[in-house]
């Protein structure tokens, strides 16, 4: 609380200072409304800091006053961070028009006269370029692309597409330009602490830059490379290393893009290889620093979870959850997360417990929600399902009318939960099989659950027994064995796993409905031959899911994990018979 007290105490000063300021505007030229960079720095910290504490609405309060670049960008960025999160049409357009006020914020102090694409060469030219007019430039771009990621979700047609494109083009052009910047001036002696933070926030743009491009498939990233953007993703991480440990304002939230990184996107975007060791050493001084903050607390507990530390994972979530009260947005995360974590031990109870209050409290993506539910439910014995008081079948029909549209385009997950929900339309409805396992799979969870070989063979328990009765229908019949074989792969048992995932190969011609399950099976075989040491093998089997299939559910999730696969296997030795 240290730093929040010497804040407080500056502000009070700076108050004091506004009210009697304009008596003494004959010998000064100080502007009451505006703070000099250095404090400004200081107090965004402070307020960071008090975010860090669960403290969110004194945070506000603290940065909202001010004629300050960084209190105007910290400011939206807290606004942003809670509109992101609810969906909710009030909160974006707060956000929204407090990221506006920024940039014109942002605006007054950057260089006069010039050009994004400029900055570089007045550097050169010049080398008294004012710090503020450099920190004008970062916050500047990290505003337009909090305005992109609002803009993308706040209208529903291509035009919106197009301008956030256009900001987040800007963004990373000014991006660039910082960074000759550094270039030109770091060999410079005894560099102060604003060119640090100056420095701090490049390294956050660039690393978060080059890692986000470096995701993308080959077939996006060229036409991307040639509108100008490049993407390499041992240069963002080092970039992002590099800003971590660099004790400026940016260092935390270069290691939450780490953290969010090694814990979310490896999974649902990768081949689920993120970096835990990694992840524990980033999070380990802010366990220290923030031991009851909500968002450390729950980046503990999913890596405990990605440990196949389940028990631990929940304790930790619902620590996180008791932690604040004020942003019930974090709570959501946690009600999805322990939904999760119960699930991969099949406590369906509990699981359909978190799934209901998600249904009941956020407006995330209804129609997931209630998909989730009815999955869950479905996964119960008839007795704990009528102890619910809930219908599986009406849930199931519910979800269509729940589907909604965001930025002109409806939500992948939400059409792949409409589909298979369509299959309760009839009125005698074809129900699914053991779909809780079929959303466990979408979402790549089968990584997590095969640390664990106890929940794994639980679960092979449980798809053996739906093996057993199941009626005459091919797609049923392959969703089995694909998740048949994943449960074998993760025991170790890789040559049954294979049979599995070839039997589903060889039943293609009668899929009628979940086409998804060859190109999926193509993947996951070729991991497995991945896993056996068979690298040419493996890239084979992956290049025909890339190159073979088109126009199924989740396509572009499964290029990202494609391009994912096929990057790791480059350079691999192949092995000769």
């Amino acid at each position: 609380n240290y730093p929040s007290v010497m804040c407080r105490s500056v502000r009070k000063i700076h108050q004091i200072w506004a009210h009697f300021g304009p008596f003494f505007s004959r010998w000064t030229h100080f502007d009451s409304c505006s703070m000099d960079l250095q404090t400004s720095i200081q107090e965004t910290q402070c307020a960071l800091n008090l975010v860090l504490n669960n403290k969110f609405s004194e945070a506000l309060d603290l940065l909202k006053p001010w004629d300050s670049m960084y209190h105007a960008l910290g400011y939206s960025s807290i606004l942003v961070m809670q509109a992101t999160m609810t969906f909710e049409h009030h909160d974006i357009q707060v956000a929204m028009a407090t990221i506006k006020e920024a940039l014109n914020t942002c605006q007054r102090f950057r260089k006069r006269n010039s050009m994004v694409g400029s900055l570089s060469s007045l550097i050169s030219k010049q080398s008294n370029l004012q710090e503020e007019e450099m920190h004008a430039e970062i916050c500047y771009a990290e505003c337009l692309l909090q305005k992109a990621t609002l803009t993308f979700i706040q209208d529903e047609n291509m035009i919106s597409f197009i301008k956030g494109g256009i900001k987040i083009r800007t963004s990373y052009q000014i991006y660039k330009d910082c960074q000759n910047v550094l270039n030109v001036t770091q060999d410079l002696a005894g560099q102060p602490d604003l060119f640090k933070q100056f420095e701090g926030g490049v390294k956050l743009g660039i690393g978060s830059f080059n890692l986000m491009l470096s995701l993308l498939p080959q077939r996006i990233l060229r036409l991307l490379e040639f509108i100008g953007f490049s993407g390499n993703r041992g240069f963002g991480l080092s970039q992002l290393r590099d800003g971590a440990s660099s004790h400026s304002l940016r260092s935390i939230l270069c290691a939450l893009t780490l953290l969010f990184y090694h814990t979310y996107v490896s999974l649902i975007l990768g081949t689920g290889e993120g970096n835990l060791v990694e992840a524990e050493a980033l999070l380990e001084p802010y366990k220290h620093k923030y031991p009851k903050g909500s968002i450390i607390l729950f980046y503990s507990a999913r890596i405990a979870a990605l440990r196949g530390n389940f028990e631990k994972a929940r304790a930790r979530y619902e620590e996180c959850i008791s932690s604040q009260q004020e942003w019930k947005q974090i709570h959501h995360l946690c009600y999805w997360e322990l939904m999760w974590t119960h699930s991969y031990q099949q406590d369906w109870k509990q699981a359909f417990h978190y799934a209901d209050m998600l249904c009941r409290e956020s407006r995330w993506s209804k129609a997931i929600y209630v998909y989730q539910k009815a999955a869950i439910l479905s996964m119960m014995s008839e007795d704990e399902a009528k102890k619910t008081g809930e219908d599986v079948v009406e849930l199931f029909r519910q979800v269509e009318g729940l589907k909604q549209r965001l930025a002109g385009k409806s939500i992948p997950m939400e059409k792949f939960a409409v589909r298979k929900s369509r299959r309760y339309k009839a009125a005698n409805p074809v129900l699914l099989v053991i779909p809780a396992l079929e959303m466990m799979y979408v979402w790549n969870l089968f990584t997590i659950v095969g640390k664990r070989a106890d929940c794994t063979e639980a679960l092979l328990v449980t798809i053996e027994t739906a093996e057993e009765q199941l009626q005459f229908h091919p797609d049923d019949s392959c969703l089995v064995q694909m998740l048949k074989g994943l449960c074998l792969k993760h025991l170790g048992r890789l040559l049954q796993a294979e049979l599995c995932f070839t039997q589903v190969l060889s039943s293609e011609s009668r899929i009628r409905y979940d086409h998804y399950l060859i190109p999926f099976t193509l993947y996951e075989l070729g991991l497995l031959y991945k896993q056996q040491g068979d690298f040419s093998k493996a890239t084979a089997f992956i290049q025909n899911a890339k190159t073979n299939y088109k126009d199924y559910s989740m396509e572009s999730r499964l290029h990202f994990r494609i391009h994912a696969a096929l990057s790791s296997l480059k350079g691999s030795p192949v092995r000769t018979p």
